[in-house]
């Protein structure tokens, strides 16, 4: 009768087996043994059980941080996920579904003409008025369909940190020195973080490049401007359900907060008439889903998230029902979710423990981070983009965050780093960047980030402080 072999703290011959010269092991050896499987169960095992044994639940601190873990969790759950992940969701599946792989290489690829490269990923935060855990579905969808290091981390960049609103919103608010800095700086950030990331990784991106070469190419299954049409729709409403509200009632910027459920509208009907003439799907289930959605609109006014859960069901079932590239889109966008939206939530608990919300405590109290960021010395200039990194700001909450801090004593060049870190990085940011493009990518990554920012502050402190 066999038996089940022990574990290797039970395995009493297990140290002393000669190695392959004959010779007794040696201590690596020895502990091998314990990077096993088995070994990193229980070593699991034991780090839940000391932290559950050594839980400092009576402390204050400690509670509150908890509450503050939780409370953004649910701010961000509430804000975010439906509005601004969901549709970046379904963009890249639909990029994962619709967009070849060859018009990706064309304009993205390794290979692809630097100056379109660049100056496509680079200016696309002017489109694209999206937080730094938004950006990343879309990077995620354009970096499978083959973009280049380059390209993809340029475009990582530039998707949060060039928001027109908000460089605006910080040139009314903060200065309008600091709001051109703020916009020139990213622009330039994106280029040469981009161009890093691609000279660093060369080896990596030439086989990358020689890889995909390999393939031949798909044939094109539509016309591209079918393809640009529904794109463009389902970008439309990801930019104005997430329209902020304005600094000022008045202005073209208030006007479309005013109309922005309304051109929001207009998009989705732009996307479903794509949906019937491009893609198959029959009249009558999008004439059903416009009405449902639209007496729902109509019925409940004050709350548009019923219409807009509304919509996204009635997408998904037409999906189901339709054709094979619709069966596929879903897919795609269920396989992004699924990957991306448990790391996000996970980091963001992560960062609500240690650092609270805007203006709550939580592990770390803010007062270290106050105290550090006066001045303009490489210290203070390098806490403030460390800080922003670690920090998740939704899209334009860091220049209300920022105005408190530079009354608080804040030094304008460490204002600068942190604007120029901040909307970019965040940890639950970080956490699926790594599972998207590996450890080694995501440091370099947050390095660049990290260092470009402390060096632009210490230059524009020196200049304008």
């Amino acid at each position: 009768m066999s038996s089940k072999p022990s574990p290797f703290f039970l395995n009493k011959d297990l140290a002393n087996t000669p190695n392959d010269q004959g010779e007794s092991p040696t201590w690596r050896e020895r502990l091998q043994p314990i990077f096993s499987t088995e070994g990193n169960i229980l070593l699991a095992l034991v780090a839940v059980f000391l932290v559950a044994y050594f839980l400092p639940i009576e402390q204050a601190r400690f509670n509150n941080a908890v509450h503050e873990s939780m409370a953004l969790t649910k701010w961000y759950a509430q804000e975010h996920v439906l509005l601004c992940l969901i549709p970046a969701f379904f963009i890249a599946g639909a990029i994962g579904a619709f967009v070849s792989q060859a018009a990706v290489m064309k304009y993205l690829g390794a290979k692809a003409n630097k100056l379109v490269a660049y100056s496509v990923a680079s200016t696309s935060g002017t489109l694209l008025a999206v937080c730094s855990c938004t950006v990343l579905p879309l990077f995620a969808g354009i970096w499978k369909r083959g973009a280049g290091l380059g390209p993809a981390a340029a475009f990582l960049y530039s998707g949060p940190a060039i928001n027109i609103l908000a460089i605006i919103l910080t040139a009314r608010v903060l200065g309008l020195e600091l709001g051109v800095a703020r916009g020139v700086f990213a622009i330039v950030f994106s280029v040469v973080i981009g161009l890093t990331m691609a000279f660093i990784f060369a080896k990596e991106e030439a086989l990358k490049a020689t890889e995909a070469a390999k393939q031949p190419p798909l044939p094109e299954s539509r016309p591209l401007w079918q393809t640009a049409t529904m794109l463009g729709a389902m970008t439309g409403i990801l930019i104005f359900a997430n329209w902020g509200y304005p600094a000022e009632e008045a202005g073209l910027w208030y006007a479309i907060w005013s109309w922005r459920w309304i051109l929001t509208s207009a998009f989705a009907l732009v996307m479903a008439t794509g949906l019937w003439l491009f893609y198959g799907v029959r009249l009558v289930e999008v004439i059903i889903s416009v009405l449902v959605v639209g007496a729902l609109a109509l019925a409940f006014p004050s709350h548009p998230l019923i219409p807009f859960i509304a919509g996204v069901i009635a997408l998904s079932l037409m999906a189901t029902s339709g054709s094979g590239e619709l069966s596929t889109w879903l897919g795609q966008t269920w396989d992004f979710a699924k990957k991306i939206l448990p790391l996000l939530l996970a980091g963001v608990v992560v960062a609500g423990l240690l650092l609270g919300r805007p203006g709550h405590e939580g592990l770390i109290p803010s007062v270290w981070v106050e105290s550090a960021l006066g001045g303009n010395s490489l210290t203070a200039n390098a806490s403030a983009a460390i800080a922003g990194a670690l920090m998740y700001f939704a899209t334009l909450t860091e220049v209300p965050i920022l105005q408190g801090l530079l009354g608080a004593g804040m030094g304008e060049g460490p204002a600068l780093a942190l604007l120029l870190a901040g909307p970019t990085l965040s940890l639950p940011n970080m956490i699926v960047i790594r599972s998207v493009m590996g450890t080694k990518k995501t440091l370099v990554f947050v390095a660049l980030v990290v260092v470009l920012a402390t060096f632009s502050g210490l230059l524009y402190g020196a200049v304008f402080a």
